[in-house]
């Protein structure tokens, strides 16, 4: 097995190869190469096996089992409708898991342009929430009150820094509905680096955050990004919901995104949690942080880009609360 000694650490060589043994055999076996992942820290390494390329996924020790075990479920379940590569081999309690390799194409080659990519991915997504019902692990909002609370304890912020987040989420939550029996199957992180464009189709890839959740999470993120123009966000709504939306479920949406931003922010800043305090949160604008990427002032994939990515997450969801409109778009939820 060519390079596998020295890729993979010791302690997990024999957790590896089993896997490799149980789905291949005796075939021959070679060719590993790692390859970028996202910010899980899960080691991937492409490799060669009768004639076609895999991918070799080994968790980092760190993740709990329970949630390896609720991650690989929700990839299996994906590959299963056929929302994620094909999966031949997961072992959660060995945090192991072999899959087909895709060879990603940037999404700008979408040959439908914008407007074809969004559709697409609106198809996507209702095709994870036809998959057999994902783990379920809680009220989102809720969810997000506790690892709110969480990161302002944590030092990394001054003490209050985060309150007003803390009275946005309260406004929120007061007003939104929350009917545990109406939640999908769910990716909860399809941003443009878990999307893998073939040439031919999508693929979502990196499954740890899934559970279930309310159908327009994966949705609200889909117009952070991809879809942020509003002729993108209509089009992605009507082909993920098949009519028009109307102006409860735009704002609806609008209060989902501004969830999403405020979990982002949340999930990737407490990886930072007992570091020099932060003294203030001042941030790039969702724009700017884009760009900041683009032109390579921010290195994709670094320790100093996600927290720049969690500090404007914060900064987006203040902003939002700020926003013309945003009284009223609460006052419609209310009402239903």
């Amino acid at each position: 097995m060519t390079g596998l000694t020295e890729l993979i650490a010791e302690a997990r060589r024999r957790d590896v190869q089993d896997a490799l043994s149980a789905t291949f055999g005796g075939g021959a076996i070679d060719d590993f190469r790692p390859i970028s992942g996202g910010v899980s820290g899960a080691q991937l390494l492409r490799f060669e096996a009768k004639a076609r390329a895999y991918v070799l996924r080994v968790e980092p020790e760190r993740v709990a089992l329970h949630d390896r075990q609720r991650g690989f479920v929700c990839m299996a379940q994906a590959a299963a409708v056929g929302a994620a590569p094909p999966l031949h081999y997961a072992d959660a309690g060995a945090g192991v898991a072999i899959m087909d390799f895709v060879a990603g194409r940037p999404l700008a080659e979408h040959p439908g342009g914008s407007m074809g990519l969004v559709r697409e991915l609106a198809g996507l997504v209702t095709q994870v929430q036809t998959a057999t019902q994902f783990p379920i692990i809680g009220d989102y909002p809720a969810m997000i009150e506790a690892m709110l609370a969480s990161l302002s304890g944590s030092g990394l912020f001054p003490p209050g820094a985060l309150e007003p987040h803390a009275q946005g989420l309260a406004r929120i939550r007061a007003v939104l509905p929350w009917d545990s029996a109406a939640l999908v199957s769910s990716h909860n992180d399809p941003n443009p680096r878990n999307i893998l464009f073939d040439g031919s189709r999508l693929w979502l890839i990196d499954w740890e955050l899934a559970f279930r959740n309310d159908r327009l999470v994966d949705l609200a993120i889909l117009t952070t990004d991809l879809a942020e123009a509003p002729g993108l966000e209509e089009a992605l709504l009507e082909a993920a919901l098949g009519r028009a939306p109307d102006r409860y479920l735009r704002a609806r949406l609008a209060v989902m995104r501004l969830l999403v931003r405020l979990f982002y922010g949340c999930v990737v800043l407490e990886g930072f949690a007992g570091a020099t305090v932060d003294p203030g949160l001042e941030a790039f604008s969702p724009a700017d942080f884009r760009a900041a990427v683009a032109d390579g002032r921010l290195r994709s994939g670094s320790p100093e880009t996600a927290y720049a990515f969690g500090k404007m997450s914060l900064a987006a969801f203040i902003h939002g609360l700020a926003a013309p409109g945003f009284e009223e778009v609460l006052s419609v939820v209310r009402q239903g």
